[in-house]
């Protein structure tokens, strides 16, 4: 059995997960990298192109796996197209209702399942303690938690990466650049209102918008869209 060590990145489409398969490739290499993306009933579907197109710039396998319980569970702006996406937070939870129960649970546990018939050990995520939201899967004391649930679930070693867990988005930001991730970014996806070019009036823009600003550096999303007009 082969003792290289590999890592499977679960690829949203987005501005922290295109961040984290930079770090990756950094990390373990290209040709021990592959990534795997979730169809999950998002309105925000065009994420799953941008994940297929970065993966292609970066050379690297990518993975499509439908899961459509969220849609039929609802109660979220992200993938219940009656709810509007808003910046406010749920009385009750104190949470924006962009936030979907167990999303990253179930992510990883499938990326987990998904590697195991691969002998990947190494699983890596863009979630992040420091994200504006506060959402509970993607605090560190619930990952570490998940971590363990998953090798004594598969009876194999897994370790769950999570760079940017306690950076704000500004060196995010500082991180991709110094990764070379900038050139795929410009094709990446943050808006929840499927909007391309971006709404800039969802929180995902906002916080992309400022992430972006801090670090003094323009957007490349917007730089695709000047060379394509």
């Amino acid at each position: 059995m082969s003792t290289k060590q590999k890592a499977l990145v679960v690829l949203s489409g987005g501005q922290d997960s295109t961040t984290c398969l930079y770090w990756a490739l950094e990390k373990f290499g290209k040709n021990d990298t592959e990534t795997i993306t979730f169809d999950y009933g998002q309105r925000h579907k065009i994420e799953i192109a941008a994940a297929k197109k970065i993966a292609q710039i970066a050379d690297v396998a990518n993975t499509v796996i439908p899961i459509n319980s969220f849609a039929a569970l609802g109660g979220n702006s992200l993938t219940d197209s009656n709810i509007n996406v808003e910046n406010n937070l749920d009385e009750t939870t104190q949470l924006p209702n962009t936030f979907v129960p167990g999303r990253n649970l179930i992510f990883l546990t499938f990326a987990a399942a998904f590697a195991y018939k691969k002998n990947i050990h190494h699983l890596v995520t863009g979630v992040a303690q420091t994200d504006y939201s506060g959402y509970p899967d993607c605090r560190r004391d619930t990952l570490q938690a998940l971590e363990k649930t998953l090798e004594l679930g598969l009876e194999s070693k897994i370790t769950l990466h999570t760079p940017l867990m306690f950076i704000t988005k500004k060196e995010t930001v500082l991180l991709a650049k110094k990764l070379g991730a900038l050139p795929a970014m410009a094709h990446s996806h943050t808006c929840y209102n499927n909007q391309h070019p971006p709404c800039n009036k969802c929180s995902a823009c906002q916080l992309r918008a400022k992430g972006f600003a801090d670090a003094g550096i323009i957007d490349p999303i917007f730089m695709l869209e000047t060379n394509n007009g």
